[in-house]
């Protein structure tokens, strides 16, 4: 999605950027850290997922900057990426953030889902800021008004997670062995979310793509 190509979101724990070529390995010998990530057994089971190979991680950034039914941010550590001034993206790296507005016939649902693979990263409550910061920046810039999450069934601490922040288990498919949870912003619930995320800042992202 080209909306949030020139977007960073500010918050306390993570800055959010958008997901550019920077962030994909130049040459197989020298991988990033997100390919990397992606060969964890571990990783590839909660994100119902597959290592990719070079060209096919190349060819999954181009689709999410150009097609308009996907929405993704790179999660950054805040701390460490305002440490120093000039630090490199990749080695703030924690993980991304996604939204996907696939359903044609309800322009205002997102499935939204989020993934923090650096293993340092994670019970700090990245996750629960990146979810809040994308819902927001879901309810605010891209008009949606209801959320979806599909999670594995063994994922227990990102359900735990998502009922924290008001989403409802609505489904269970035995099929796919995974929970659907749903949230609908009412007004009250709009106005929470806002109130969660009133300190983030959005900027202008100068990074290349």
């Amino acid at each position: 999605m080209r909306l949030n190509q020139n977007v960073l979101l500010l918050g306390k724990k993570v800055v959010l950027v958008p997901y550019t070529s920077e962030h994909v390995p130049r040459t197989s010998l020298y991988p990033c850290r997100y390919h990397e990530w992606m060969k964890s057994e571990e990783l590839q089971r909660l994100t119902a997922s597959e290592p990719l190979t070079l060209e096919q991680e190349y060819a999954m950034q181009r689709s999410w900057r150009e097609d308009a039914d996907k929405c993704t941010f790179i999660v950054l550590d805040a701390e460490r990426w305002q440490a120093q001034p000039g630090t490199t993206e990749e080695s703030c790296m924690a993980g991304d953030v996604n939204l996907f507005l696939t359903d044609l016939g309800d322009p205002s649902l997102g499935e939204i889902e989020v993934m923090i693979a650096e293993p340092s990263c994670r019970g700090k409550g990245f996750g629960t800021e990146a979810v809040l910061m994308m819902m927001s920046y879901g309810v605010t810039k891209l008009g949606l008004t209801k959320f979806e999450a599909k999670i594995g069934q063994g994922n227990e601490p990102s359900i735990r997670m998502f009922q924290k922040l008001h989403f409802e288990q609505v489904a269970v498919s035995s099929v796919f062995q995974e929970v659907t949870l749903r949230l609908t912003m009412s007004e009250p619930e709009r106005q929470w979310l806002l109130g969660q995320t009133s300190h983030v800042e959005e900027k202008p992202y100068g990074a290349g793509s």
